[in-house]
């Protein structure tokens, strides 16, 4: 949601994404369309004049046209269980070729596919799709899901399915050190003020960014501007190592970034947080910063404090791969 040129992120991430070990187990049909695409981190695109042995190329998962009865469905595995918040079926791209319907189910499962005793929770009713367009539909269940099934009546074409929300995370010994800012252990972003060429939730991802776009980064900015994300960590702790990736971006990375870290122990509108982050202490005050390069920092400043939330400014824009808090939670 963007509201005064800030984006609210409410902390959810895509639950279907692949790098969080999200896969599809199952599907009725991919003639035109295989069915991985549908779960493709990165925008539809349409390749104008392009074919293959079954018929024009769609970036999206597409059915033959069904001369039975009965309808196309896939269904997708989360990585780990998920909270669903929101959902959006894309339908970019196709026009005429497009479901006349959808709905989404989910359920609980220890299987890999869902037997035939599963019980399955209508969580999207069988509603109208338009072509070329996005479906955005907020979801009121408040239970943790292992599985999707995504419904098309009859048949047809969906270039991208977003399912929006929170995972289901446990809890790591406080013993040891962990990484407070990986998506995987239950960080999520709150607000950016912007995110044009690179979604935020990209630098809380695991590994290394595959290239250029596996990162958050911002237009190009003009006057005194700079940009800005905060990250909720995983769980309260005292950073002693922050780690600040540019890998891929070279002739676009910040010239200079600072950090800024709180604990708030109360649970507050985002909002709230994005107003009142101005004033936070700084954990790491301005600093240069260079192309294709991970930039190792000790907390000096706030060591001892345990914190949070996390501000990353930079100046004046550009792009960031991966940030890594690595600290005990408490």
């Amino acid at each position: 949601m963007k509201k005064n040129n800030i984006i609210y992120l409410n902390g959810l991430i895509d639950l279907a994404q692949s790098r969080l070990g999200s896969k599809i187990v199952y599907k009725t049909d991919e003639f035109f369309g295989a069915v991985k695409r549908i779960i493709n981190p990165w925008p539809p695109v349409f390749k104008e004049g392009v074919f293959d042995k079954h018929g024009k190329w769609m970036d999206g998962w597409e059915t033959r046209r069904k001369r039975t009865k009965g309808y196309d469905y896939l269904i997708l595995k989360f990585g780990k269980p998920g909270l669903i918040k929101k959902v959006d079926v894309d339908t970019s791209y196709f026009n005429g070729n497009h479901p006349n319907q959808i709905s989404l189910e989910a359920c609980i499962s220890k299987k890999k596919i869902p037997d035939k005793k599963t019980k399955w929770i209508t969580i999207i009713k069988k509603s109208k799709t338009k072509a070329n367009s996005h479906h955005f539909f907020n979801i009121k269940n408040n239970n943790y899901f292992t599985h999707v099934k995504l419904n098309i009546f009859p048949d047809g074409g969906v270039a991208r399915l977003r399912i929006y929300g929170s995972m289901k995370t446990k809890n790591k010994s406080n013993n040891k050190i962990q990484n407070l800012t990986s998506v995987v252990n239950g960080a999520v972003p709150i607000a950016c003020n912007n995110e044009h060429f690179g979604r935020a939730e990209n630098i809380l991802a695991p590994g290394v960014g595959k290239n250029m776009g596996d990162g958050w980064e911002t237009r190009r900015s003009r006057g005194k501007n700079f940009d800005w994300i905060i990250i909720k960590c995983s769980s309260p702790g005292k950073f002693n190592k922050i780690q600040l990736d540019t890998h891929h971006f070279k002739g676009n990375y910040p010239d200079k970034c600072s950090l800024q870290a709180a604990y708030i122990p109360n649970k507050i509108s985002e909002k709230s947080i994005v107003s009142k982050s101005n004033k936070w202490p700084y954990i790491l005050n301005k600093v240069k910063l260079h192309a294709h390069k991970k930039h190792n920092f000790k907390n000096k400043i706030m060591k001892n404090k345990k914190v949070n939330y996390i501000r990353i400014n930079i100046f004046p824009d550009g792009g960031i791969s991966r940030i890594r808090a690595f600290g005990r939670p408490e």
